[in-house]
C-alpha cells in the first residue's frame, strides 16, 4: 500500500498535519525549536524532509542507510522542554512517536483525498509503517504490534503528553514570517518574490486549514484547534476535487520523482 500512496502528490497536503501532530510532544517540540532550521530555511527543511521520506518507501538499499544517517543525526539532539524536562531525540518513546503520528493522519486524509481505507486496508497499511519503522531503527518493543495495542496508545498519548507546543502555534499561525521560496526556475522565485507581500498570507492561512483539517478530529481537539462546520464543508470540497483530478493525472504529474523512478525501474525488471 505504501508503494502507491507515498510518492502519490496528494501525500504532500497532509504531510503538514503529521508534522504538526509529531511536533505537539513537548520532547519533540522543544527539539525542533531548539535546533531546526525550520524557520529559517523552511523550504529546504521541507524539499530534505519530503525526499527522506521518500527514501524509507523507495529507496531500496539506500532507505536502511537513511535510516542510519537520521539516527546518527539526532544523537546531539537534546536538551530541556518547555517543563524543564531534559529529553534526548533518540529516547525511544520520543522517538517512536514520531513515526507513530503518521499513521493516523494518512488514515484520517485518506477520507478525504482518496478512497477511505477498509478495514484490511487499515491493518495492512498499520503492519507496512511498522516494517518503514524498523528501517528507521525503531525497535519491536518500543511501538505497538497490532492495531488493537495502537489506538490505546494514541488515545492515552493525547491524553497524557501532547499539548499546544510553541512549534505548533507557529505552525498554525496567519500572521507569521516565512521566507520567499528560494526552490524553483529562476523566472518563479522572481515572481514569487515579488508578489510575496500578497502570497504569504493567503499561503499560510492554506497551511492552518490543511493542518488542522487533516488531522484527526480526537488529535484536533487534544490541542485545542478550533475546527468549524463551514470550514470542514469546504474541506469535503476541496477533496472532491482532489479524488477526481489526480487519479487521472499521467504518472509524471501524479508521483513524486523518486516515486517515479522507482515505479520506472520496477516495471523494467519485471520485463
Amino acid at each position: 500500500m505504501l508503494w502507491s500512496l507515498v510518492g502519490d502528490v496528494r501525500t504532500v497536503l497532509s504531510l503538514p498535519a503529521a508534522l504538526a501532530l509529531q511536533v505537539a510532544h513537548p520532547a519533540v517540540g522543544a527539539g525542533v525549536d531548539d535546533h531546526s532550521v525550520f524557520r529559517t530555511d523552511p523550504w529546504g527543511r521541507g524539499v530534505r524532509s519530503l525526499a527522506s521520506y521518500q527514501l524509507w518507501v523507495y529507496g531500496g538499499a539506500r532507505a536502511a542507510e537513511e535510516g542510519r544517517r537520521l539516527r546518527r543525526l539526532h544523537r546531539t539532539i537534546r536538551g530541556a522542554d518547555a517543563h524543564g524536562r531534559p529529553y534526548h531525540a533518540l529516547t525511544p518513546a520520543t522517538y517512536a512517536w514520531v513515526h507513530a503520528t503518521g499513521y493516523p493522519v494518512f488514515r484520517h486524509a485518506q477520507r478525504y483525498l482518496g478512497r477511505p481505507f477498509t478495514p484490511a486496508q487499515e491493518r495492512q497499511l498499520y503492519a507496512e509503517w511498522l516494517r518503514v519503522g524498523r528501517v528507521l531503527g525503531i525497535r519491536d518493543r518500543d511501538m505497538p504490534q497490532t492495531i488493537e495495542e495502537f489506538w490505546p496508545y494514541y488515545r492515552r498519548m493525547l491524553d497524557m503528553e501532547v499539548e499546544q507546543t510553541v512549534v505548533v502555534r507557529e505552525l498554525v499561525t496567519v500572521d507569521g514570517p516565512l521566507p520567499v521560496p528560494d526552490r524553483g526556475p529562476v523566472w518563479l522565485r522572481m515572481l514569487l518574490r515579488i508578489g510575496w507581500p500578497v502570497l504569504r498570507p493567503a499561503f499560510l492561512r492554506l497551511r492552518r486549514f490543511l493542518i488542522i483539517g487533516l488531522m484527526p478530529p480526537d488529535a484536533r481537539h487534544a490541542l485545542g484547534l478550533p475546527w468549524t462546520d463551514a470550514q470542514e464543508r469546504r474541506l469535503r470540497r476541496l477533496g472532491r476535487v482532489v479524488r477526481a483530478v489526480v487519479p487521472v493525472l499521467p504518472e509524471r504529474l501524479r508521483y513524486l520523482p523518486l516515486a517515479r523512478r522507482a515505479r520506472r525501474e520496477h516495471r523494467a525488471g519485471r520485463r
